[in-house]
């Protein structure tokens, strides 16, 4: 919810004394303007009729999960079972991480087929979490949804569906283990993993219909909460948040993992980051994901998927860093281990908690009623933010 504090200041300007009054506004964990259980602070300015941000401070910690402390008391395999928890929307993603960080300490070799699917499963997560966060953005001013919504909603549910149908989970998927896939995916996944593609390729037509084709959803959403390129990079906001702000960095170009680096990625850029420049950035981002995995679909290896493991997996005595592009930027993951069967630390590096600092510099200047334009362009999951 929100609540509305005054607070009374007295400053000397022009040789005279005044009293002045700020205004803030706390946007509690409830607020529909949010992004779930996180407060943001606002200070406001400007006059009563038309108000303007004139500080924002976003107040984080209420989601504290623990993450890290709960890895360091599990074996790996465990841990594979709760890395994928902190961000929900990149929950493959995340698995992918933890897991190469330990191949690499042991020098395991992934089968081929392995490798692909999980590039394949990575590029769907991507889909999934972006049209998560789209389907909101194409409602109606007064919140009905449109044909934009429905479609969004609809191809949402068909890659949801294939994922679902690859690992046995619908949130929280588990499929990745140490050297590959917990199983190979089913017979017909692949069939129905393009007929997926088919109906969100489908779907974007109207998503892009009720959004950046449409001359009321530009009006709203151009020129308002833009986030400078220095500030994304002063701040290691990464993802399309620091890609729409011109920002040139994309680890599946730029430091290829899994079968990145025989795939044609092109980061989508965009360079006004503002509202606009952000959507803009998730869907072509959804575009280019339907073509990387109908290529992955098409390069898919026969053979395994694993590779036969110890009764206890022990990384050597060390520590390394992976990292892979996640759907809302770098995630990261520091693995130092004493050759004991559980990490003893193993340290997150997650693109939400960098990207919602970002805030403070975007949200200073933008008026009261353009906050929920603002703020809906910019991805954000709370539970990557309090890992």
């Amino acid at each position: 919810m929100a609540t509305v504090t005054r607070q009374e200041t007295v400053g000397v300007g022009a040789g005279a004394a005044y009293l002045g009054v700020d205004r803030v506004i706390d946007l509690g964990p409830l607020h529909p303007s949010a992004h779930g259980a996180y407060r943001l602070r606002l200070t406001l300015d400007g006059p009563d009729e038309r108000p303007l941000v004139a500080t924002a401070e976003p107040l984080v910690g209420h989601l504290h999960r623990g993450a890290e402390k709960l890895f360091e008391v599990r074996d790996y395999r465990q841990v594979l079972t709760l890395a994928n928890r902190h961000d929900w929307l990149a929950a493959f993603c995340n698995e992918v991480a933890v897991a190469t960080a330990v191949e690499r300490m042991t020098g395991m070799d992934v089968p081929p087929r392995a490798v692909w699917l999980r590039t394949l499963l990575c590029e769907l997560n991507r889909v999934l979490a972006h049209l998560v966060f789209l389907a909101p953005l194409t409602r109606a001013l007064v919140g009905e949804p449109t044909a934009g919504t429905v479609a969004a909603q609809r191809g949402r549910e068909a890659v949801q569906g294939v994922l679902e149908a690859a690992s046995g989970g619908r949130i929280h998927f588990m499929a990745s283990r140490i050297g590959g896939l917990r199983e190979d995916v089913p017979a017909g996944w692949t069939d129905d993993t393009r007929r997926a593609l088919s109906t969100v390729e489908d779907a974007l037509a109207a998503v892009v219909a009720a959004t950046v084709a449409d001359e009321s959803f530009r009006a709203r959403h151009a020129g308002v909460g833009v986030l400078s390129r220095e500030d994304a990079l002063d701040l290691g906001v990464t993802g399309p948040a620091a890609r729409a702000s011109g920002l040139d960095l994309d680890l599946r170009r730029d430091d290829p993992g899994l079968a990145y680096g025989e795939l044609p990625v092109r980061p989508v850029l965009d360079t006004a980051g503002d509202a606009l420049a952000r959507v803009r950035c998730l869907i072509g981002e959804v575009e280019q994901s339907v073509r990387l995995a109908r290529e992955c679909l098409d390069r898919l290896p026969a053979g395994p998927v694993n590779v036969r493991l110890p009764k206890a997996v022990k990384a050597p005595e060390g520590s390394v860093y992976t990292w892979v592009e996640a759907p809302l930027g770098i995630s990261g993951v520091h693995l130092s281990s004493r050759g004991e069967k559980t990490p003893w630390r193993l340290k997150l590096r997650t693109p939400s908690f960098n990207n919602v600092q970002a805030l403070a510099r975007l949200l200073p200047g933008t008026p009261v009623a353009d906050l929920p334009a603002v703020l809906g362009s910019f991805a954000l999951v709370v539970g990557d933010i309090d890992k």
